[in-house]
């Protein structure tokens, strides 16, 4: 009986022309495991009621768009493709999607890659990556920012996580979409190679995939070499309390490495510290603990212990990421600071304003010792006294005590006042994605070594990187900035994550998403794979910019009228309904220029 419903089952299979793993299981002889992993949370939509009776029995699978995000609970209906062709520069990291989906519960789903080989070359396996995605749960945009109860928004699971598993059991009735990433050699030889993708499952022959991977002649620079400006913050009191660790401990460091090499990767070039007390008034899940801590001694005199600020700043110097040092803030959200008061022997909280004499006074001692530390330790020119969205009344005010007491340190400022042109000065400007700052002062602005970037936050629907955004978002964001002539782009937080990060991405205040782009264990996301994807688009169009300006011949200056074309038209907040599509075909054009 059982062996007449295998046969069954493969001629159908058969007859469909479906990709589909049937269950001969002579045809698989890797070796049983166990695929042992948390439980997603449970679909809440009516999608579970979808109807499946029409998908035949095994694994089935096919390649998708990159730019799909597919329910969990839905039978895809889809056309199957069984190859894929991606395009790279040498240097440059791509991404293809592969879907699977069954009727039936399906153990061990595992994957293999061979080598890629073109005439006379060749590239290993490891090129290529692959990562099952898991659903998180989500909600929707929304008014933006605000609090919210979980039952204030509709919910939904939403493809995101990347994990690290070898392998994956699969329950019936559900999709399984798998990210396949391939890291193209710098010094690889351009051309078209050709290599497979092998889907295994338990009980069920293997199932082959074709892959074509042409590799332009063109070469992408080390991230660390990229020009565009990435501020993702950091919160490392995040990554202690989900691993259950000791703050700033050897083991807390130890898994916070790999996180932060995740980030180093992608370009990142700011490190996020802390001055004193949280300054955003713990309005993350974890409030950010201290790399400062200040102490007033029975003499009344005053002194200030770096040892986790320098152990931090190195540990990221290390990583890669060391062109700045933000640090907050001057102006607390709150307008609070907390040190060690020696003679009343307890923590004392204080609330000065900015404009208060108070104020002044105790920010001017810590802000003369901080410019002599830093000076010893070599990293003075790389320090900004970082600001967030503050009011111009109290900007001016911390602005004229930084003048006093350390002008030798710069200022980085997230602000949607114009200060900019107040303060032409600061070291590194960030506005909102709608206070578009005009070419003209981005240009005077780089003529002095000064940055100018952007940010979106829980009041931008588009575009932004919520965990219910399409994916495609995260990769415009960077031709937003290519089209305005921004420097870069600025979003918090790279992993500031909510109660429960690898199952439920909402938080009480803003969009499902908002508050951390990667997961704990160094899990990335679709989210910040795209991000990067953008980047290297941007980083692209500045090589290209360059080369057919600096080459200044009809040909070249046409090259460039086609590019300038393509980019312009993602210099707006509000665009078409075919601009994934326009994005897609502005993307190739970077390859085939």
């Amino acid at each position: 009986m059982r062996i007449a419903k295998i046969i069954s089952r493969y001629a159908l299979g058969v007859f469909l022309g479906l990709p589909v793993l049937t269950a001969v299981a002579c045809n698989n002889n890797r070796p049983e495991k166990e695929c042992i992993t948390f439980e997603e949370m449970k679909d809440p939509t009516n999608d579970t009621l979808s109807d499946w009776s029409h998908v035949t029995a095994g694994l089935h699978a096919s390649f998708i768009s990159v730019d799909d995000k597919l329910p969990k609970s839905v039978a895809p209906e889809i056309t199957l493709v069984n190859n894929v062709k991606i395009s790279g520069w040498k240097g440059e990291k791509v991404s293809a999607q592969l879907l699977l989906w069954t009727a039936e519960d399906i153990d061990q789903v595992e994957y293999a890659f061979n080598d890629f080989k073109t005439e006379g070359n060749s590239l290993p396996a490891s090129v290529a990556q692959a990562r099952f995605v898991r659903y998180v749960m989500t909600d929707e945009f929304g008014p933006g920012c605000g609090h919210r109860q979980p039952g204030d928004f509709p919910a939904s699971l939403a493809p995101d996580m990347l994990d690290n598993l070898e392998c994956f059991n699969l329950d019936a009735k559900t999709v399984r979409p798998l990210w396949i990433t391939f890291d193209i050699p710098s010094d690889a030889t351009a051309g078209n190679y050709k290599g497979e993708l092998t889907i295994y499952a338990r009980g069920q022959s293997p199932h082959n995939f074709e892959i074509e991977l042409e590799i332009v002649d063109r070469l992408l620079p080390e991230p660390s070499e990229w020009s565009y400006h990435l501020d993702l913050w950091q919160h490392p009191s995040a990554v202690a309390r989900v691993h259950n660790l000791e703050l700033w401990s050897d083991a807390h460091f130890e898994k916070m490495k790999p996180l932060m090499q995740m980030l180093a990767d992608a370009g990142q070039k700011v490190i996020t510290a802390t001055l004193n007390k949280d300054p955003w008034n713990n309005q993350c899940f974890d409030a950010y603990a201290d790399m400062i801590v200040w102490t007033k001694n029975k003499d009344r005199s005053w002194s200030f212990d770096y040892t986790v600020f320098d152990r931090w700043v190195q540990f990221m110097m290390d990583l890669g990421i060391n062109k700045m040092i933000n640090c907050y803030s001057l102006l607390t959200w709150n307008n609070q600071l907390h040190y060690n008061d020696m003679e009343k022997g307890e923590l004392v909280t204080v609330e000065l304003k900015a404009q208060s004499k108070e104020y002044e006074e105790l920010w001017g001692v810590f802000l003369k010792d901080f410019t002599r530390h830093l000076r010893e330790k070599g990293w003075l020119e790389k320090t900004n006294i970082a600001m967030d969205e503050r009011g111009p009344a109290d900007m001016k005010a911390a602005l004229r005590v930084l003048e006093l007491y350390a002008p030798e340190l710069g200022v980085s400022l997230a602000d949607n006042h114009k200060s900019y042109r107040e303060y032409p000065w600061i070291k590194d400007i960030c506005v909102g994605a709608s206070n578009k700052v005009s070419r003209e002062e981005i240009e005077a602005r780089r003529a002095k070594g000064l940055t100018t970037t952007y940010y979106v936050c829980c009041a931008d629907k588009f575009p932004n990187m919520f965990t219910f955004s399409p994916s495609a978002e995260s990769v415009y964001a960077a031709w937003y900035a290519a089209a305005l002539d921004l420097d870069g782009f600025l979003r918090w937080a790279y992993n500031s994550w909510v109660e429960n990060p690898l199952t439920d991405s909402r938080f009480r205040t803003w969009p499902a998403g908002d508050t951390y782009f990667v997961y704990p264990d160094a899990r990335s996301s679709i989210r910040f794979e795209r991000l990067v994807e953008g980047i290297q688009d941007a980083e692209k169009i500045r090589i290209l910019r360059k080369k057919y300006t600096g080459e200044n011949t009809p040909e070249s200056l046409k090259k460039l009228a086609q590019l300038e074309e393509a980019i312009a038209g993602f210099g707006t907040l509000e665009p078409s309904s075919d601009w994934q599509k326009r994005l897609s075909d502005a993307k190739r054009l970077l390859n085939t220029l």
